[in-house]
């Protein structure tokens, strides 16, 4: 069920409460400087700036009437598409820029890592950099000294350290970066899209730390990888045009709203076309999916019409399947099973059963080659096709989550 954002608790364990947060800006350059000029103009002699309150010429609202409060211990996934607004209103939770409506409380320390590198000097080491970053947030010399070993330890820099910012890679601004937001024990951590550049076992580190964090902090958590924001988050806001879409507990229910976004993934035909194939479709094996969503864990069909058009004596299948972005997650080889199709006049209907489909809630689509036995040559390439849903109330950390059998035995005691 989706639950209002609107502020209602004075909970003393609330750290962040928005209460209709918005943010404009101005498609024009030259208009955003004249009213920029106007507004300080207006601010000085206490005006309202921004005009009143609504939208002048050339602007559009980045973020508008958002709401919501966060307490101690839990975080919030924040989703929606490029451009929808996240990034801007973790920058006014930050104070890095200021709302042109509504009313932001922050109550603590806070770490943030929103963008690439940001806070850092390039021209200062790492080292140098660590200390900036935690006097900024507070921390006495002292306080710093003891925890420098624990945050170069966490970011995996080694002698990098004591090099300036501006020569390290990618991956190691955002591990030092994220070991200084979340090494300083604050009461409030934003973790922005930039963790989606670290290696796998960094992420995995940073998933540990921020549920260490949860137990004391409030964290608000932006990605694009529903699996990990479904493992982190207890509730999820999708933004889009600026605007709260949905907002609820039920994180399975607004990961596939998210997913809806994207029904519409690119086809792809290519093959040397010996072979034809047409009449694709994927269908539960005991019933008849009239709106053509499938349930997680249900028996399906993946069928469709193969003609021989040349001599060809036989060829094999691969069926794979792809998330809405083009990520492949399963792939079914008939040449796993010594399954060919073998050269008829006449078309021929091929039928694949997928037993107890395992995927996440979602959008997929299949990717169908029609090839040559031991010859890298496809006589039918379909990409892209069929696309169809999966259902399902609960959502997995990873694409796949298999259906299995559990059981347990008694043993005697010894």
């Amino acid at each position: 069920m989706a639950e209002s954002p609107n502020i209602s608790s004075s909970d003393s364990d609330t750290l962040v409460r928005a209460e209709g947060v918005s943010k404009k800006f101005c498609l024009s350059l030259k208009k955003s400087l004249w009213y920029g000029l106007k507004d300080m103009g207006n601010e000085l002699i206490g005006r309202r700036h921004g005009g009143h309150g609504g939208l002048r010429p050339k602007e559009f609202w980045a973020v508008h009437d958002v709401s919501f409060e966060l307490k101690r211990g839990e975080c919030l996934g924040l989703i929606g598409r490029n451009g929808a607004g996240k990034t801007t209103l973790l920058k006014m939770l930050n104070g890095l820029i200021k709302p042109d409506a509504g009313r932001i409380e922050m109550r603590g320390r806070i770490g943030a890592l929103i963008a690439l590198g940001a806070g850092f000097n390039p021209v200062l080491t790492g080292r140098e950099n660590i200390y900036i970053n935690a006097s900024v947030l507070g921390l006495s010399k002292r306080e710093i000294d003891a925890k420098i070993d624990e945050i170069i330890d966490f970011a995996e820099i080694g002698d990098f350290i004591d090099t300036p910012v501006q020569n390290y890679s990618s991956g190691m601004a955002v591990r030092l970066g994220f070991a200084v937001a979340s090494s300083l024990d604050p009461d409030i951590l934003l973790v922005d899209e930039v963790l989606a550049v670290g290696d796998l076992g960094f992420r995995y580190k940073c998933f540990q730390r921020i549920s260490e964090l949860m137990d004391r902090a409030a964290v608000i958590f932006v990605s694009h990888d529903m699996a990990s924001v479904a493992r982190m988050s207890q509730r999820i806001m999708l933004l889009g045009q600026g605007q709260i879409q949905m907002f609820s507990r039920d994180c399975p229910a607004v990961i596939q709203r998210y997913n809806s976004l994207f029904q519409n993934i690119g086809q792809i035909q290519a093959g040397t076309g010996e072979i034809d194939i047409s009449d694709i479709r994927i269908a539960p094996v005991s019933r008849n999916a009239v709106d053509g969503v499938l349930h997680y864990g249900e028996d399906v069909a993946v069928e469709f019409t193969m003609h021989f058009k040349s001599d060809v004596p036989e060829a094999y299948i691969n069926v794979t399947f792809m998330d809405q972005g083009s990520n492949q997650v399963a792939q079914c080889l008939s040449v796993r099973q010594g399954f060919r199709i073998r050269r008829q006049n006449s078309p021929q209907k091929v039928r694949m059963i997928y037993r107890n489909l395992p995927f996440n809630p979602g959008f997929y689509s299949l990717w169908l080659v029609v090839y040559k036995p031991g010859a890298m040559r496809s006589y039918s390439v379909q990409y892209g096709v069929c696309p169809f849903a999966v259902s399902g109330d609960h959502v997995g950390y990873i694409p796949i989550q298999p259906v299995t059998e559990w059981s347990v035995e008694r043993q005697k005691a010894p």
